[in-house]
């Protein structure tokens, strides 16, 4: 314990030499309390290792290409506009949004990142303070002028903002210093004007003094002086690389994070990033990335509340410290969604607000893809059932004419999958294709193009509401949807054939392990969907888009189907929070063998369930047995059969109970394996083995072998999972398999689609009512007309009536 007094880490700068005073001694090993102005509880010991570090190193010069690579940010600037720190009245400060700025703040600080902060919030702290002031004097001098009590209305003189941030400075930074002591995080207060960056001396002496804090793991606050900065010059800014005036904390914080080569500067604002336009005009787009040169397509709104700088100069600013060598996000701050996780997001390359980047990718956004994908696929649903097929049937033929294009491609993301070793085994499997994988495709996409015929503008109603108003019900497109896939490259034509016979718009997002396979695929789809000009209608996204970051995109996709893992399914369904997603987050299928079930049918099923393909959704886990069956020469046949297929058994509770030597105890019984092994369980009854799946399964696909048919129909009757299945294997449970041609998934909601989701399930409905000047005056109780509501045959795709989404 070196100090038993705590001052100000400000009073360290406030004496020549105090810092490297302090340094010397605690290097040397001396107790450095000598000096009178040193702290232990707000000076963390600069030569301690954080608990957790980053390895962060990279040489400066060049700012970040894209957002993935802010991971790496070490030196990060902070800027919190007026906005930001102040309270809507514009007198005081927002407190909870400061506390949660700075514990995200000293979060990364303790990461072993040096975090620096520009704020603004003096004037406003001032303000509040001399308001207070000036209330209570005049209160006490008209007091003492009138005699009594009784105040008359008293008027506030206006307050300069020179005089309101002299009073609130000590008072800002007082509070950082109360709410950085709770992270075990000391601050300094540095305040600067232009004058300081213009004399070499003064920058020298600055650029010294900040190094010094940073080594001292001090988190610096900075601000401008506006207790004696003369007011801003217009347009005297930006007058180079080397140039810039410091007429605002944007380009204050510009140019200290240039000074000081920081690799990030994020500017928190009262907005959400960048837009084309001032928010909250008509067509209004959010930029993701800013690019130099884009500011000329940019039309400026008004500045924010408070604060001196509007967008305009944030822009310019941006681009300034862009030019120098650092990386730059403007985001919102003030968004109580996400002001506590703003800075940590943006840090980890989520797509928080706008990048600033130097480097253009070479094909289009994620963003400008969707707008394309829409575009065609509103042509696509337009075009003639014929023609959505023969798409489909020319796809289908490039499968098999071009097979050793597509095979070399798969062939090349195996070699690397298996030379680097980032798949199992199961996963293996589904990235290979074969020929005959290929002819199977072929074949399910040919089922598909049949069922194009009769899909979008099919009539599902018609109703003759009144005498001349007559109602229909049209199947339509969803619009667009965003299918993301793992290691399956096979899931790609499927779902592009589904989604051209419904006439949807698809986004297409594979696993990088299948890069190879999913690009020629792709320029095959688009190559059959050119024949009818609608080539953009289906997207593949190769860009380096965090899925999550897709998930957002609620305002350009209407639908999202994930194909792969469990995991991959639940971190879709928590990341689109405002898209709907279809699918199924497990495959925990049962198999129940009853007492009464046959040998011959028990011992198939089971292999075929298990054995054929583990790896699937529809493959099962967990093999549910009649307790009458136990010590049975149909057990045994089981057990034998499960061995010679190199099947690890996991034994259920009840199961494990029964023997004396049992195999490992399953761990839990809504274990999804996917692959050779299976848990095996004891129930008591058909009703019990109900009952089981209920509490353990994932309502996938759940079967039944016995030969009772009364038994079999209770079972299929009172189980509710999406497929159930009467003496044939779980693997039934297949789009190709059930007739649909292919499926996008398998879903077990409960509403829209449900079990394997073909060509139906990417379908919705419209309602178009045609009438001849009706108006519902017509119908009131002084109206000449009546509702009818009479049902009328229902007449396929009507011609001239087809009408897309």
């Amino acid at each position: 314990m070196y100090l038993q007094k705590m001052f100000s880490c400000s009073q360290i700068l406030a004496r020549p030499n105090a810092m490297q005073t302090f340094i010397r001694a605690a290097s040397q090993g001396k107790n450095p309390s000598s000096s009178p102005f040193l702290t232990l509880h707000a000076v963390r010991q600069w030569s301690n290792v954080p608990f957790f570090t980053v390895p962060l190193a990279r040489a400066h010069g060049k700012s970040f290409a894209h957002r993935s690579e802010l991971r790496q940010a070490k030196r990060i600037v902070v800027k919190l506009g007026s906005a930001v720190v102040t309270r809507g009245d514009e007198c005081g400060l927002a407190l909870g949004r400061l506390a949660s700025i700075v514990e995200q703040v000293a979060m990364l600080q303790n990461q072993g990142r040096e975090m620096m902060i520009v704020t603004s919030g003096a004037v406003a702290f001032g303000k509040q303070r001399l308001r207070h002031e000036i209330l209570l004097s005049q209160s006490v001098r008209q007091a003492l002028h009138s005699g009594q009590n009784q105040l008359k209305d008293m008027s506030l003189p206006v307050l300069e903002a020179r005089a309101c941030a002299a009073a609130g400075q000590s008072g800002l930074m007082a509070l950082y210093e109360a709410m950085f002591t709770q992270y075990s995080t000391c601050t300094a207060q540095i305040l600067v004007t232009n004058l300081d960056f213009h004399d070499e001396q003064k920058r020298r002496n600055l650029n010294s003094t900040l190094h010094e804090l940073l080594r001292m793991n001090i988190v610096p606050i900075i601000n401008t002086n506006d207790a004696v900065v003369p007011p801003p010059e217009p347009n005297s800014d930006l007058q180079g690389v080397n140039v810039i005036s410091i007429k605002d904390n944007d380009s204050l914080a510009a140019r200290l994070a240039v000074e000081m080569r920081a690799d990030l500067l994020i500017a928190l604002s009262d907005v959400e990033g960048i837009y084309d336009r001032p928010p909250g005009s008509d067509d209004a787009k959010l930029l993701d990335t800013f690019y130099p040169g884009d500011q000329h397509s940019i039309t400026y709104g008004t500045k924010s509340r408070v604060g001196i700088g509007g967008m305009e100069a944030k822009v310019k600013a941006a681009l300034w410290a862009l030019q120098g060598g650092t990386s730059v996000v403007i985001a919102n701050g003030t968004n109580p969604k996400v002001t506590g996780h703003v800075i940590t997001d943006i840090v980890e390359g989520k797509k928080v607000g706008t990048f600033f980047s130097e480097v253009k990718p070479a094909g289009p956004t994620v963003e400008q893809q969707t707008e394309m994908a829409r575009s065609a696929g509103r042509t696509l649903a337009s075009l003639e059932p014929e023609q959505r097929s023969e798409i489909i049937c020319t796809f289908a033929d490039l499968l098999t004419e071009r097979k050793d294009e597509i095979l070399s491609a798969n062939k090349k993301d195996m070699e690397l999958a298996v030379s680097t070793g980032c798949l199992s085994p199961p996963m293996l499997n589904r990235l290979s294709l074969s020929s005959s994988k290929l002819n199977s495709l072929s074949i399910g996409l040919r089922q598909i193009a049949v069922s194009s015929q009769d899909s979008v503008g099919r009539v599902l109603r018609r109703t003759r509401v009144a005498n001349k108003l007559e109602l229909e019900q049209i199947t339509v497109p969803i619009g667009v949807l965003l299918v993301i896939f793992e290691s399956r490259p096979d899931c790609l034509p499927q779902v592009s054939a589904l989604a051209i016979a419904s006439g949807n718009a698809l986004l297409l997002k594979g696993g990088k392990e299948a890069a190879n396979t999913n690009r020629i695929l792709h320029e095959l789809v688009q190559e059959a969907l050119s024949i009818h000009g609608v080539k953009d209608a289906i997207q593949l996204v190769s860009t380096r888009e965090e899925v999550e970051d897709l998930c957002r995109l609620e305002k350009m996709i209407d639908l999202i189907i994930p194909r792969g893992s469990s995991q991959l399914v639940r971190d879709i369904q928590r990341a689109a929070k405002s898209i709907p997603v279809l699918g199924h987050s497990e495959g925990i299928c049962h198999v129940y063998v009853d007492h009464e079930a046959s040998v011959d049918n028990a011992i198939k099923i089971i292999r075929d369930s298990k054995c054929d393909y583990p790896a699937a959704c529809n493959a099962m886990e967990t093999l549910l047995v009649h307790r009458d069956l136990l010590r049975t020469p149909l057990f045994d046949q089981i057990i034998d059969m499960l061995r010679t297929e190199h099947v690890q058994v996991h034994a259920g509770p009840k199961f494990a109970s029964y023997l004396t030597f049992s195999p490992s105890e399953v761990k839990s019984l809504r274990t999804e394996y996917g692959d050779l092994e299976c848990c095996i369980e004891v129930v008591d009854s058909m009703q019990d083995a109900i009952d089981h799946i209920h509490k353990y399964g994932s309502s996938h696909t759940d079967v039944i072998v016995t030969e009772n048919e009364a038994t079999a129909e209770q079972f299929l009757q009172q189980l509710d999972s999406a497929c159930v299945f009467w003496n044939a294997s779980s693997r039934f449970a297949d789009g190709y398999r059930f007739g649909l041609g292919a499926e996008v998934g398998i879903s077990t909601a409960r509403i829209h689609a449900r079990g394997p989701v073909g060509l139906e399930g990417l379908l919705t409905t419209k309602w178009v009512l045609r009438g001849e000047g009706h108006t519902v005056a017509d119908f009131s109780e002084q109206g000449s007309m009546t509702y009818l509501h009479e049902n009328l045959p229902v007449a396929q795709v009507l011609p001239g009536h087809r009408t897309t989404s």
